[in-house]
């Protein structure tokens, strides 16, 4: 049993580590990527400073710089064919793990005629215990709208834990923004 619990708790562990980011996108159907040749950045949300720190905001704008390049689309400072913005939100969540120990009865025990003709139960007993973690979720929305009739023409949203630690969110950030833009409708070059 105890060897069965430690499987379980094994496999737990491995799926959180591979969560990763959740992404979910949308496209305009009737856009003609095909015509986009540049790209303009729109700029961040107004309290960015408050989402994310300066270093995050230069690397999500390299990584989009980098996979936009990948698509042979230029990135131009203003009146791009393309027009991107991205919003950011984070949220302050708390995850709640319970584990159940359950200690089951042995011989002798259970419904029946007890010792001497006398009537019995008996039983195991678990214990429960609960643990509470902290942790920061994030969402970014990546929108690309045309220049020219200013339609929203592809939506990227990406949503998963913010590591705390730099050097981890480091690793994690660009990441997290190339798999939001793995389906972009421009296929990277090979």
């Amino acid at each position: 049993m105890k060897r069965m619990h430690f499987i379980v708790a094994v496999i737990i562990i491995v799926a959180a580590a591979c969560s990763g980011v959740k992404v979910t996108t949308d496209v305009d159907k009737t856009a003609d990527f095909t015509k986009y040749e540049t790209v303009s950045y729109l700029g961040w949300q107004e309290d960015i400073d408050k989402v994310i720190n300066e270093f995050d905001q230069e690397r999500i704008r390299s990584v989009l710089k980098a996979e936009m390049e990948k698509r042979n689309i230029k990135i131009v400072d203003q009146d791009g064919d393309m027009v991107l913005s991205i919003f950011l939100v984070s949220d302050k969540k708390t995850s709640i793990t319970a584990y159940t120990n359950y200690y089951g009865g042995g011989a002798g025990y259970g419904y029946g005629r007890g010792r001497r003709g006398r009537g019995g139960w008996g039983g195991g007993h678990a214990t429960t215990t609960y643990s509470e973690s902290d942790y920061v979720e994030g969402t970014m929305v990546v929108d690309v709208f045309d220049l020219e009739s200013k339609d929203l023409v592809w939506q990227g949203v990406g949503v998963g834990t913010i590591k705390e630690n730099p050097e981890k969110r480091e690793k994690s950030l660009p990441k997290a923004v190339a798999t939001v833009l793995k389906d972009f409708p421009i296929a990277p070059v090979k």
